[in-house]
């Protein structure tokens, strides 16, 4: 029987693993999860009976082999919104998305609408230059070198820099001049004025959009009680085809001869273990990986180790009133808002209600927000103690007529290496991916895995992909890294439409 080790147990290492054991038996496959939950930054995080996703996770896909896995782990609701009327624990209810933008003391529609209320924010004028700004970038197209030029061809110079300049900045902590447009082409793609144009069209005349971009999703599918309630069945999956997840357990090294890794030393209780195998797939940050290797290209190790990560902060608080204007059911409607105003600090927010009811533990008298900031490991705000965020938190809600009520409960998350970035020595990343490639017994998958900012779906894919690879000899390791870079591949609605 071959050993499989895969290390991390979020989407990507679980799905490799239930792929594994549910398509050939003959297979030991044993999973090393640092955390003390599976899940990843995909998992749940509980605070006094009240839920946070950490950063929001849409379930959505155009793949059906990933939509066959959520259905075989976990049912989907058949009537739209009626939560109330399903009363079992784990199953998938369908939401609506509604987001909104945050710019100059105005709320704007997110995805962009070009409607009478996004004229009247913006003001006859600046509507007109907007206009005349996006007609000259589409006669006059710029080389895409970079991230700006990605987005002023799309959307022109002054509507990026009202709807995409700041917030970039904000998450990436740099110049989407210094970014390479490869970050727009997998989390961006076809999104253009012409599309939010043809996307309102099609919504105002009811039509069906066989095609619609991922940022263009307004309904999705999404577990009762937050990802990691999906994650924690596909793990009992997992188990009860004879998988085994190590949890607490960190890899540290790895013993390789030539182009064979044959072991891998874990740290278990502070004691460094050792596990043989015949093959590895990988969802480790790709800088700790090559760092766990003892012999590595002086020129793989030097990108492997300037790879950049931007980590990520979530501040979950809990009041009881918001301030936003509410809807003609008389309830704010919104999952995230997009603070796109640079007076702030503040990125993202989440109104945890909204995503599902059942993630707030009185959603008669409380909202549970959870507000998102974007940092380095290293710089002062994620140094910050856990009092110092909860009052920035307060400050920024006030400042931005969000929420003037007190702070009843909060709750401070911090992920280092959330978002793999695509600048510094990245330019030179395929150095370390034709070195990692060349390791003929080893699979690189997920997110961190293979440093690409991907959505849920497409970590899920990867493994998927890599189990192919695995079981069919004919097929390439290319394959798996293949997933997501197609400019056509887009997650298309998938979700049940009226």
């Amino acid at each position: 029987m071959k050993k499989i080790v895969i290390i991390g147990a979020g989407p990507a290492g679980l799905t490799a693993a239930y792929e594994l054991l549910k398509r050939d038996k003959s297979y030991q496959v044993i999973l090393l999860e640092e955390e003390k939950e599976v899940g990843g930054i995909s998992k749940t995080v509980s605070h006094n009976g009240n839920h946070m996703d950490i950063g929001g996770h849409r379930f959505f896909t155009k793949e059906e082999r990933v939509e066959a896995i959520w259905k075989e782990v976990m049912p989907f609701q058949e009537m739209e919104n009626a939560f109330q009327k399903d009363k079992r624990d784990k199953v998938f209810l369908i939401r609506n998305r509604v987001s909104r933008i945050f710019y100059e003391n105005k709320f704007y529609d997110y995805p962009v609408s070009i409607n009478m209320k996004t004229i009247l924010n913006l003001g006859i004028v600046r509507t007109f230059t907007c206009g005349f700004s996006y007609l000259k970038a589409s006669l006059f197209k710029k080389k895409e070198k970079n991230l700006e030029d990605f987005y002023e061809n799309r959307f022109g110079k002054k509507l990026y820099s009202i709807f995409f300049q700041g917030y970039t900045e904000k998450v990436w902590g740099r110049s989407p001049k210094k970014i390479s447009k490869e970050w727009g082409e997998q989390r961006v793609k076809g999104i253009s004025i012409l599309a939010c144009i043809k996307d309102n069209i099609i919504r105002l005349f009811h039509l069906k959009n066989k095609n619609q971009e991922t940022s263009l999703i307004t309904r999705f599918y999404y577990p009762k009680h937050g990802p990691g309630e999906f994650y924690n069945e596909l793990a009992k999956k997992v188990e009860e085809l004879g998988g085994v997840i190590y949890k607490n357990t960190k890899v540290v090294k790895f013993h390789k001869k030539k182009q064979k890794i044959y072991s891998v030393i874990y740290l278990e209780d502070g004691l460094e273990k050792e596990l043989a195998a015949d093959i590895f797939i990988s969802s480790m940050p790709i800088k700790d990986l090559i760092e766990g290797f003892h012999e590595v290209p002086k020129k793989v190790r030097e990108v492997a180790i300037h790879l950049p990560y931007r980590a990520f902060v979530t501040v979950g608080v809990l009041v009881s009133s918001l301030s936003l204007k509410k809807g003609k059911d008389g309830k704010v409607p919104d999952c995230w808002l997009y603070i796109q105003d640079d007076s702030v600090k503040l990125g993202r927010v989440q109104i945890f209600n909204n995503w599902s009811p059942y993630m707030v533990k009185d959603t008669e008298h409380t909202f549970f927000l959870g507000l998102e900031y974007f940092c380095d490991e290293e710089d002062e705000y994620f140094k910050m103690s856990d009092e110092e965020w909860r009052d920035l938190a307060k400050e920024e809600l006030k400042k931005t007529g969000i929420s003037d009520s007190p702070i009843l409960d909060y709750h401070v998350l911090r992920v280092k290496k959330a978002y793999p970035a695509y600048f510094d020595s990245y330019t030179n990343f395929d150095i370390v991916k034709k070195y990692l490639n060349s390791i003929t017994n080893l699979y690189c998958i997920g997110r961190n895995g293979q440093h690409r900012y991907n959505n849920m779906d497409h970590s899920m894919m990867t493994a998927i992909k890599c189990v192919d690879v695995i079981l069919d000899p004919s097929l390439k390791k290319e394959d798996i890294w293949n997933v997501n870079t197609d400019s056509n591949y887009h997650e298309v609605k998938h979700v049940k439409e009226n």
